[in-house]
């Protein structure tokens, strides 16, 4: 858990050290649905923190786990932090990489790009290309992502027990709006 915290910070204070075109998340809602079948658990966080330096499209974000809200009840989500994602142990999830097509952020306009990169969750890396629109606006960036995470690609274990209750693939919505680095 220190190595990655660790990690994530040198990662943030590298970003710290670039101008103009780093663009820091300022407003986050990550959205995620486990639909099994038989119960939904949907929980949201607005804690996504990130950035994305334009001028060579690499970005990183990072989701703490434990800050997602909702729920069925408070022991379900005791049960997310402490038994399935073990937030204690794996505090973040992180997607870091580069944007796969050119973009010119100095126009405003809607782009469909594609994020390719390392996905960190509950402590398995993965690499990823992960689908998102990006909408460049005069004075904020505005991206939003649906994608899947499967839970075996993760070690994310779900006991017997409850496995009718807790979706094997769960469905993930962000939005992200980011304003430049002051």
């Amino acid at each position: 858990m220190r190595v990655i915290y660790f990690l994530s910070i040198l990662v943030f204070a590298q970003i710290q050290m670039f101008g103009q075109n780093v663009w820091m998340v300022t407003k986050s809602m990550v959205h995620f649905t486990s639909d099994a079948p038989l119960e939904m658990i949907q929980a949201e966080s607005s804690g996504l923190q990130g950035a994305l330096k334009t001028d060579d499209r690499s970005f990183v974000f990072r989701a703490p786990m434990n800050t997602f809200e909702g729920f069925n009840s408070a022991l379900q989500k005791t049960h997310f932090n402490t038994n399935y994602l073990e937030t204690a142990k794996f505090p973040f999830t992180i997607f870091e990489g580069k944007i796969i097509e050119e973009i010119d952020f100095k126009t405003p306009g809607t782009h469909q790009v594609r994020g390719k990169g390392k996905f960190t969750c509950h402590g398995v890396e993965q690499e990823r290309i992960i689908k998102c629109k990006i909408e460049i606006q005069k004075d904020k960036i505005v991206v939003t992502s649906d994608f899947t995470v499967l839970l075996d690609d993760h070690n994310i274990k779900i006991p017997s027990v409850v496995n009718q209750k807790i979706a094997e693939e769960i469905q993930v919505k962000l939005e992200a709006v980011l304003t430049p680095k002051k």
